[in-house]
């Protein structure tokens, strides 16, 4: 049985710093519980479909054993904004105002440096495993989304996985399709072990876990979607796509094997 997957609220209180990576203007901002957090807005370039990679991709990592920092719904005040003297963010804020996603802010972090750290063939093996299921183009070695914390390996910033969703009617082939980027990933070289951790992986992501992860996705972020299906209907096609990628991850498998052994 697996276990109930649950995300707490909390209120954004204080903007610390912006993050300015890119065009989405992530920030480091302090929630009623007392805690730092990179608070991820709903109204940065990508939208809330980012904020749902994030959430999505997060939680799938979790399930499979990997190490993620807390996510949170984050509620943002309409008055929120009204003293930030940045016009750019000021209009981010504005348009943020409702229930954004914010991850824990991980202090004393440093970014993961394939030179100086070298993960297990097995640990390398999970996570490339996990961002082609995902189609996770964001961890080269140009930039890993990863940090050092306590001498152990994190994941962070799944914003650009599943970018089926931003082509929204050609989905179900999308999920059977190979991950070509895996080429660029940065761990690739030391994932030796793809075949046992796709076994292992495709045991813990049943249809019931990753329905349970989907259902996650607040029913304000799927308001007004382009193809104007309901929540219920977007969530199942989130899913769909999710349990169609792994019941055919022999094709994602090939690819990745072959592009790290040279046949690519």
């Amino acid at each position: 049985m697996n276990k109930e997957i649950t995300l707490r609220t909390v209120n954004v209180t204080r903007y610390v710093t912006p993050l300015r990576e890119g065009g989405s203007l992530p920030a480091i901002a302090e929630a009623d519980d007392g805690f730092l957090y990179v608070l991820k807005f709903r109204g940065a370039g990508q939208g809330v479909k980012a904020l749902i990679a994030e959430l999505i991709g997060c939680e799938v990592a979790r399930a499979l054993g990997l190490k993620v920092p807390e996510l949170v719904f984050a509620n943002l005040d309409e008055s929120f904004g009204r003293t930030e003297p940045d016009e750019e963010i000021q209009g981010l804020l504005k348009f943020s105002v409702g229930l954004n996603l914010a991850v824990h802010y991980l202090a004393g972090s440093i970014t993961f440096d394939p030179v100086v750290t070298r993960p297990d063939a097995f640990l390398a093996s999970q996570i490339v495993w996990l961002d082609c299921l995902l189609t996770n183009v964001d961890r080269t070695a140009r930039n890993t989304n990863m940090l050092i914390w306590h001498k152990e390996l994190w994941l962070i910033d799944h914003g650009a996985s599943l970018y089926f969703h931003h082509s929204w009617d050609n989905w179900e082939t999308q999920a059977k399709r190979p991950f070509l980027q895996v080429k660029d990933h940065v761990l690739l070289p030391l994932a030796t072990e793809l075949a046992r951790v796709n076994e292992i992986s495709r045991a813990v992501l049943t249809p019931g876990r990753i329905r349970q992860i989907v259902s996650l996705v607040p029913g304000d972020w799927l308001e007004n979607w382009p193809s104007g299906e309901s929540a219920a209907e977007i969530r199942d096609v989130y899913a769909q796509f999710l349990t169609g990628r792994i019941a055919s991850s022999d094709v994602f498998l090939t690819a990745a094997e072959d592009a790290r052994t040279g046949h690519f």
